[in-house]
């Protein structure tokens, strides 16, 4: 009986059009430049809208929680706060409780424009997903959340290796 690990040769992936990697990138490539077409209206870049989206869900988090949650490395997140806060979109604070965390909070200004990025995003998702049945949108979703729970646990040893080595 063939394993899963046996599917395709490696020269199958030669071809970027077998590689899952590659084809999740030019997804993501595509949904950020059509996204960042209506958001720059506002002066949000695709960069920027990452941050954004997280927050709307829960606004006051951690640095260290916000990294997490949009899957970049504390210092790259560093440097996004720091544009996020000089375009007005968020301000950072300590707690007198524990000096060494940073929480993260929206703006007014930054909170009203959900309201009208939302929509955009909803929009982009309709365009990518003409022509498939809610079945298929919803299979596309789960096989999707499945390929990043497989990949999980490397990440996270890599993301572990890579704070140690730094």
């Amino acid at each position: 009986m063939k394993k899963e690990s046996d599917r395709h040769q490696p020269e199958y992936y030669t071809d970027p059009n077998n590689s899952i990697g590659y084809l999740a990138r030019i997804v993501f490539r595509s949904f950020s430049r059509l996204l960042e077409r209506g958001t720059m209206v506002h002066n949000v870049s695709a960069g920027q809208w990452r941050f954004l989206r997280q927050l709307w869900l829960e606004d006051g988090i951690t640095q260290r929680e916000l990294s997490e949650r949009v899957g970049m490395r504390e210092p790259t997140t560093v440097v996004s706060l720091k544009s996020l806060e000089k375009a007005g979109f968020v301000v950072r604070k300590k707690t007198p409780v524990d000096r060494r965390k940073t929480y993260v909070y929206l703006t007014p200004h930054a909170k009203r424009l959900e309201l009208v990025l939302a929509p955009m995003n909803a929009e982009i998702h309709e365009i990518a997903t003409r022509g498939m049945s809610e079945d298929e949108v919803a299979q596309l979703q789960s096989l999707m959340q499945r390929v990043i729970a497989n990949l999980a646990d490397e990440t996270r040893e890599l993301s572990a290796s890579w704070d140690v080595n730094a």
